[in-house]
C-alpha cells in the first residue's frame, strides 16, 4: 500500500506517473475501462487506442483487442485527446488545470506542457494543418485556439495562439465550447460545432495558412439543425455530418441540407467514407449516403452515451467504441464492420418419428444482395454422431428459400445446423434447429421391492434389461434413509448374456435401491426403484437376578422380592433415537400392559432401565425394546421388536 500512494502522489505532483503495462493475452489481461469518457483516439502505426478518463484524470492505452497495455494517472481531468497526422504525438486537453499535454504514444510519458491562457477550458482537441487545435471559453464566449509544436518556447515565440476562429464572414463567431473534427482526406480543414444552446451554429474553416479562414458557415437559425452534439467532417465530399444523421452540404460559404442517415446520437466516418453511427444501444454501419445499415451491433441497451466515443481504426478494418454499463464505459473493438450479416432460418419438425423421412425448410436473406445459387452446408448431430455427420449441401433458391429431406436414423434430440460460409460481402452465419426423434420403450425390472431384511443382511439385488440397440450398461445406485448418507453408485457395468447385472447391498438401514438405463439412439432411458427395509439390531441383558429356573416351559430370571433389575437394552445407533420399553404382568392366565416408555439411546448404543422392586413376591413380568419407525426418533430403519424377557420375584 506504501508503494501505491507514493506512486500516486508523484503523478498528481509532476503530472506523470510510471506506465503500467499489462501483456495482451496473458490470464491477468485487464479491459480498458474509464468512469466518464474524455476522448478517444486511434494510432494505426501502433495499432493503439487511446482513451481519456474525464473522471478520474487518467489516460489509458489499449491494444486492438481492447485489453490494457498502458496507463498514465494524476492528470487531474482530461477532456480530449487527439493524435498528430504523423502518429508521433498524442495530444491532451485539461480543462482543470488550462494546459495541453503532448505526450509519446508509445510510453505515455510527458513529453511537453502548454499553458492555456484561459479560464474556461481546452475542451476539445484536433490536429490539422501541423498544428492541435482546441476549443476553449464558454457559453457566450466560446472561441478556438491552436498549439504550434514546430515553435520553440524557449525562442521567445509563444507556440500557443488564441482567438483562432475567423470573425470575417461568420457574424460574431462561436458562442459555446466547441466540438472539432479532421479528417486525413481533407488536410487543413476544422468542422467546428457550436455547443451550449439549441440554436448552435457550425462552420468549416480553412487551418492551413497562417491565418483561419472561413469556408462555411451557417448561424444556428434552426434551418439544419436543433443543437449540436457531434459533427464529422465527410471524406469525398463538401460536407459535415451532424449528429450521425444530418448530411450538411457546403458551397459559396453556405451550407444547405443534401441528405440523412436514420436516427442516430454520434458517428464517426472512416477514411473511405463508411460511416458507423451510435444510438440505443446499437451501432450501425452505412455505406456513403446508404439508408440501410451493412452491418448492426448490439453494445447493450443504456441510453447513457458519450457523444465523440466511437471511433474507426485508420485502416477502416474494426470500429472501437465505448459501450456503458454498470457506471462505466468499457472499450469493444467492433470487427468485420464491411462484412454484411445475412439472416439464416432453419425449421424442422419439432417431433419425428425415426426412420422416418421428415423435411427441414428455411430462409438466407440480406441487406446486401447475396450471390445467386448459393450453397448451404448441413450438418446432423445425434446420439449415433455426437460430433456431427456432414449430410449433403442445400441450394438457396432465387428467393431465399431452401429445403431439404432426411431420414434420421437415430431417436432423441436430433439438432441439424445450417451453415452459410460467406463471401467478399457477407460474414459467415449459422443456425439451427432440434427435432425429438422418437425412441422405442424397453423393460427394466429390479427385485426386492418392499421385502424386509434384519440389520446387515447382505442382500443381493439383480437388475434386467430387455431389448436394447448397442447401450447394454446399467447402474445401480444404493440410497440409504437418513440425510447423513449421500446416494452411491454400486455397480456399473454390462448386463450378462441374460440381461441381469446384480450388486450387493449391506441392508444396515431402509434402503431406496435404483436401475438406470440411461437410453441409446433407438431405445428411450429407462429408471426404476426397489425400496427394501432393515430392521435395526437389538439385544437385552438382564442382570441383580439370583438365578433363572423355568415356569412350565418359559425361562425366568429370578429376582428377591426386595432388588431392582436392570435391564440395558443395546441397539443400533443413530442420532436422538429410542427404545420404546414394553412392560407387561401375567395374572390369572393372561398378560397385562403395565406400562410402555421411550428411553433414549446413548452414542454407545446402550439404554439402561433399572425396573423398581415390587416388594411381595409371586410376582411374573415381562418386557422388551423395540425400535418404532417414526416414534422412535428417526425413520431410517422399520419397527424392530426384541425378544420378551421373562422376570419371576420371589421371597
Amino acid at each position: 500500500m506504501r508503494s501505491t500512494s507514493a506512486a500516486t502522489a508523484l503523478a498528481v505532483l509532476f503530472s506523470s506517473a510510471a506506465l503500467s503495462v499489462v501483456a495482451a493475452g496473458t490470464a491477468s489481461a485487464a479491459t480498458t475501462t474509464v468512469t466518464n469518457a474524455g476522448g478517444l483516439v486511434v494510432d494505426g502505426a501502433l495499432q493503439r487506442v487511446f482513451v481519456g478518463d474525464a473522471a478520474n484524470g487518467r489516460i489509458l492505452a489499449s491494444d486492438y483487442n481492447g485489453t490494457l497495455v498502458g496507463l498514465n494517472v494524476g492528470f487531474g481531468s482530461v477532456s480530449d485527446l487527439a493524435l498528430s497526422d504523423d502518429g508521433s504525438t498524442l495530444y491532451a486537453a485539461l480543462p482543470n488545470t488550462h494546459q495541453i499535454l503532448a505526450l509519446d504514444p508509445a510510453t505515455l510519458d510527458v513529453r511537453h506542457t502548454y499553458a492555456i491562457p484561459t479560464d474556461t477550458g481546452p475542451r476539445h482537441l484536433a490536429f490539422a494543418g501541423g498544428k492541435a487545435w482546441f476549443s476553449y471559453g464558454d457559453q457566450w464566449d466560446g472561441d478556438i485556439g491552436s498549439v504550434d509544436p514546430a515553435v520553440d518556447p524557449a525562442s521567445g515565440t509563444d507556440p500557443v495562439a488564441m482567438a483562432q476562429f475567423p470573425t470575417e464572414g461568420t457574424s460574431i463567431g462561436i458562442w459555446g465550447p466547441a466540438l472539432l473534427d479532421t479528417d486525413p482526406n481533407r488536410p487543413g480543414l476544422l468542422a467546428v460545432g457550436e455547443t451550449g444552446i439549441s440554436t448552435d451554429s457550425m462552420a468549416v474553416v480553412d487551418v492551413s495558412g497562417a491565418t483561419t479562414k472561413a469556408t462555411a458557415w451557417y448561424n444556428g437559425d434552426y434551418t439544419l439543425n436543433s443543437g449540436i452534439g457531434d459533427i464529422d467532417l465527410v471524406p469525398g465530399a463538401d460536407e459535415v455530418l451532424v449528429n450521425g444523421t444530418d448530411r450538411d452540404a457546403w458551397a459559396d460559404g453556405k451550407f444547405t441540407k443534401a441528405g440523412a442517415y436514420p436516427g442516430a446520437w454520434a458517428a464517426d466516418i472512416a477514411p473511405n467514407g463508411l460511416v458507423a453511427q451510435v444510438a440505443a444501444g446499437k451501432v450501425a454501419v452505412y455505406r456513403p449516403n446508404a439508408t440501410t445499415p451493412l452491418r448492426t451491433y448490439t453494445v447493450g441497451s443504456s441510453s447513457d452515451y458519450n457523444a465523440g466515443t466511437l471511433r474507426w481504426a485508420p485502416d477502416s478494418s474494426r470500429i472501437f467504441a465505448l459501450v456503458p454499463g454498470s457506471g462505466t464505459f468499457t472499450l469493444k473493438a467492433l470487427t468485420q464492420p464491411t462484412l454484411n450479416v445475412p439472416t439464416l432460418t432453419v425449421n424442422a419438425p419439432s417431433s419425428a418419428t425415426r426412420a422416418k423421412k421428415l423435411t427441414v425448410t428455411g430462409r438466407l436473406s440480406a441487406t446486401v444482395p447475396l450471390p445467386a445459387g448459393v450453397k448451404l452446408s448441413v450438418t446432423r448431430t445425434d446420439l449415433d454422431s455426437p460430433s456431427g455427420k456432414a449430410l449433403a449441401a442445400v441450394t438457396v433458391k432465387a428467393d431465399g428459400t431452401y429445403s431439404f429431406t432426411d431420414t434420421p436414423p437415430a431417436g432423441g434430440t436430433v439438432t441439424y445446423k445450417v451453415t452459410y460460409a460467406g463471401d467478399a460481402e457477407h460474414i459467415a452465419v449459422s443456425a439451427s434447429d432440434k427435432v425429438a426423434v422418437s425412441r422405442a420403450a424397453t423393460s427394466l425390472t429390479l427385485n426386492n421391492n418392499g421385502k424386509l431384511y434384519n440389520y446387515g443382511a447382505d442382500v443381493k439385488f439383480t437388475a434386467h434389461l430387455g431389448s436394447t440397440y448397442k447401450n447394454r450398461t446399467v447402474e445401480i445406485w444404493a440410497d440409504p434413509f437418513g440425510g447423513d448418507k449421500p446416494k452411491k453408485l454400486i455397480k456399473k457395468g454390462t448386463v450378462n448374456s441374460h440381461g441381469d447385472i446384480a450388486a450387493w447391498v449391506d441392508m444396515t438401514r431402509d434402503t431406496t435401491v435404483t436401475a438406470v438405463f440411461t437410453g441409446d439412439s433407438r431405445y428411450n432411458p429407462k429408471t426404476v426403484k426397489s425400496t427394501a427395509y432393515a430392521r435395526v439390531k437389538i439385544s437385552t441383558a438382564v442382570s441383580k437376578h439370583y438365578r433363572t429356573a423355568k415356569i412350565g416351559s418359559t425361562s425366568y430370571y429370578w429376582f428377591h422380592k426386595n432388588t431392582d433389575p436392570l435391564l440395558t437394552t443395546t441397539m443400533t445407533y443413530y442420532p436422538g433415537r429410542q427404545q420404546r420399553f414394553d412392560l407387561q404382568v401375567y395374572y390369572q392366565g393372561s398378560w397385562y400392559s403395565a406400562d410402555s416408555e421411550y428411553f433414549p439411546v446413548g452414542a454407545n448404543g446402550k439404554s439402561a432401565v433399572t425396573l423398581g422392586a415390587p416388594g411381595e413376591s409371586g410376582i411374573r413380568a415381562r418386557m422388551r425394546s423395540v425400535y418404532v419407525n417414526g416414534s422412535s426418533g428417526d425413520s431410517v430403519n422399520s419397527t424392530t421388536y426384541g425378544t420378551w424377557k421373562y422376570l419371576y420375584f420371589s421371597n
